[in-house]
C-alpha cells in the first residue's frame, strides 16, 4: 500500500490503519481515571474530553486513523553514576523530528492520491494514541501503560495521522502478552503501577521530574527516585519484551554527549546560558533550567 511504503521510506518503523470512530470504552476509562485524580496537577488532561474520544472533532469527516511508530532505543547508554535521563530524551526533541515526517507524509499522499484533509499529531493534541495503535494492529497496552510490540518491545514514539478518506484497515491487536508478569509493578520505585493496568500518573517519577511545576517535590518522595533526574524508564527496562529492542536508525535521536557523560557536579555547575545552548532542541528544555536544578537538588536530599 502506498501509505505504508511511504511511511517506511520516511523512516517509520510501523504503519497501521484503523477506522475512525468514537472510542467509547476508552472514554469511560479516561473519565474514571480523571475522577480519581490520577492525573495530579496535569489539568490539561481534563480539557477537550470530546476531542480525545472522537477523531471527527479533530478532522471533520474523519474516516481513517493512521498510526506510525518511530523507534528511539539508543545504542549508547549513560555512564554509571550520572543523573539518569529517560532514553526518549537522549537526542533531538521528537516533536520536531516526527512533526516534519508527518508533514512530508501528508504532502506526498496529497500529491499521489488527491485532495486529502488531515492532521498529524505526535503527543501534541488530545489524541488517545495508544488506543489507536492497538486498533491498528501495532501491539497491546501493557501493565505499565506503554504500547508493547512483540517484535521490538516498547521504546517507540507514537504518531497519529487522521485523514478524511477511507482506507484498507488493519485488524486490531487482540491479545495481551503480559500474562501473569508483574516485573514492572514490582520494580516501580514509587508504586505508580497498579495491578489492574491503571497508572497513577500523580505518583510517577516522570510526573514529578517533568510535569510538576512547583518549586518543591513532595518530601515523601525523598530517596525513591533511583537517581532519575528527567523521566523514568524503570518499567520499560525491566519489561521482558524489551530484550527484543533494536537500536534506532534515526540519527537525530543519537544521544547528546552531555547526557551520556555529565556527572552530578558538572550538571550542578552548568549555567542557565549553557543549559539553553546545549538543550535548545532537546526534550529537557521542557523543564527549563530551574526544573532540572530542582530535580538534581532533590536527588541529593536523602
Amino acid at each position: 500500500m502506498l501509505i505504508k511504503e511511504t511511511a517506511t521510506r520516511l523512516g517509520f518503523d510501523y504503519c497501521g490503519i484503523a477506522k475512525a470512530e468514537k472510542l467509547t470504552e476508552d472514554a469511560y476509562r479516561l473519565e474514571k481515571w480523571l475522577q480519581q485524580g490520577m492525573h495530579g496537577n496535569m489539568q490539561y488532561m481534563e480539557n477537550h474530553f470530546d476531542l480525545r474520544i472522537d477523531p471527527s472533532r479533530l478532522v471533520p469527516g474523519a474516516k481513517s486513523v493512521i498510526t506510525l511508530l518511530q523507534n528511539y532505543y539508543p545504542e549508547q547508554k549513560q555512564q554509571k553514576g550520572t543523573p539518569r535521563i529517560s532514553k526518549y530524551a537522549y537526542g533531538k526533541d521528537y516533536h520536531e523530528v516526527i512533526r516534519e515526517k508527518l508533514k512530508t507524509l501528508l504532502s506526498e499522499l496529497r500529491e499521489k492520491i488527491g485532495d486529502i484533509q488531515g492532521r498529524g499529531f505526535v503527543d501534541s493534541a488530545p489524541v488517545l494514541e495508544r488506543s489507536w495503535a492497538q486498533k491498528s494492529g501495532a501491539g497491546w497496552i501493557g501493565r505499565n501503560g506503554n504500547l508493547i510490540t512483540k517484535q521490538s518491545g516498547s521504546f517507540f514514539f507514537i504518531a497519529t495521522l487522521i485523514v478524511d478518506i477511507e482506507l484498507a484497515y488493519d485488524d486490531p491487536f487482540a491479545k495481551d502478552f503480559c500474562g501473569s508478569c508483574r516485573k514492572c509493578i514490582d520494580a516501580c520505585p514509587t508504586n505508580a503501577i497498579l495491578p489492574d493496568k491503571t497508572i497513577n500518573g500523580s505518583q510517577c517519577i516522570s510526573y514529578f521530574t517533568i510535569e510538576l511545576k512547583e518549586a518543591m517535590i513532595p518530601a515523601e518522595m525523598k530517596g525513591r527516585f533511583d537517581n532519575w533526574a528527567f523521566g523514568c524508564d524503570t518499567c520499560q527496562d525491566v519489561c521482558p519484551w524489551n530484550r527484543f529492542s533494536k537500536t534506532t536508525t534515526e540519527t537525530q535521536f543519537n544521544p547528546l554527549p552531555e547526557i551520556l557523560n555529565l556527572t552530578t557536579s558538572e550538571w550542578e555547575k552548568m549555567s542557565e546560558e549553557q543549559f539553553r545552548k546545549i538543550f535548545r532542541h532537546s526534550p529537557l528544555s521542557r523543564t527549563k533550567f530551574k526544573g532540572i536544578q530542582r530535580n538534581l537538588e532533590f536527588l541529593k536530599e536523602r
